[in-house]
Parts: C-alpha cells; sequence; structure tokens
C-alpha cells in the first residue's frame, strides 16, 4: 500500500528590495503551483529579516513558510521555477518525518527585551564617575580572590 503523499517545509527567501507587487506575484504562483499537485498544510509570513550573510549583495531578505503535500513531480517543478526566479534569493525543501513539532506560532510582537538591543541609545553608558551598578569580587593575579585572604 502507497504512503500518502508526505508533509514537506518550503523555506522561500524572498529579495525585500523588489517591487511588493512582484514578491506576491511569485507567493501566488507558488501556492498556485502547490495546489494543482498537492495541498497546503499552512503557511507564514515571517517577514523580512536580515540574512546571517550576504547572498548576491543582499543583506535582508523576505522570508515564507509553506508546509504542503505534494508529489515528486511537484517538488521538480518548485526547484526549476525557484532557481530561475531573479527575486529569489534563496529557497530549501525539506521533508519532514512523522511526528515532527509543528513550526512556532508567529511572534505578534517583539521578544520581551529585545528592544533594549535594538538600539544604541536603550540603556545609557556609564561614565567614569560612576560606580558600575554591580559588585565584583577582586581576584589577584594568582586566581585569589579578596575574600579568601
Amino acid at each position: 500500500m502507497p504512503a500518502a503523499n508526505p508533509l514537506y517545509d518550503l523555506v522561500l527567501l524572498l529579495d525585500a528590495s523588489a517591487e511588493d507587487t512582484r514578491r506576491a506575484e511569485i507567493l501566488k504562483t507558488v501556492q498556485d503551483a502547490i495546489t494543482a499537485a498537492g495541498e497546503i498544510v499552512n503557511t507564514q509570513d515571517w517577514g523580512a529579516r536580515a540574512l546571517s550573510f550576504e547572498i548576491d549583495k543582499k543583506k535582508d531578505a523576505e522570508y515564507h513558510l509553506l508546509q504542503f503535500h505534494g508529489t515528486p513531480e511537484l517538488l521538480r517543478q518548485l526547484d526549476r521555477s525557484l532557481r530561475i526566479t531573479d527575486e529569489v534569493v534563496r529557497f530549501r525543501v525539506i521533508k519532514l518525518a512523522p511526528g515532527t513539532p509543528a513550526p512556532p506560532e508567529q511572534r505578534a510582537e517583539p521578544r520581551a527585551g529585545a528592544e533594549e538591543f535594538a538600539t544604541e541609545d536603550a540603556a545609557p553608558a556609564a561614565t567614569a564617575d560612576e560606580e558600575p551598578a554591580y559588585e565584583a569580587a577582586a581576584v589577584s593575579a594568582t586566581g585569589d580572590s579578596d575574600d579568601d585572604a
């Protein structure tokens, strides 16, 4: 008895500098191809994010996750069309093993504390005449603390 079509993750990075209409068109084309030969289970728009490293002189991309059931022919079709589309910075299709947990839910707001690292002026720098907010034990060159003496 043949197994049902497996579940795949498609992570799609689109050029953030491309026009909004072009990025929407690419996403719609991918979704239409999947629904024609398979079934979309979940889609998530992760928004524009900085890349870990530059790809073709691009520093950021718009991230999308599509989870779907599909056939090997659909995978070949997606691979071909995404490789030749200029606005696709990177993509990866992964076959999920049975029992793989669902992707994390999207956060509507940034994580707590993330905003204090986002800007330089979030935490004012201490001046030379101010004491640090913490007290550390003084350690000598031999590694002994002043408290042990």
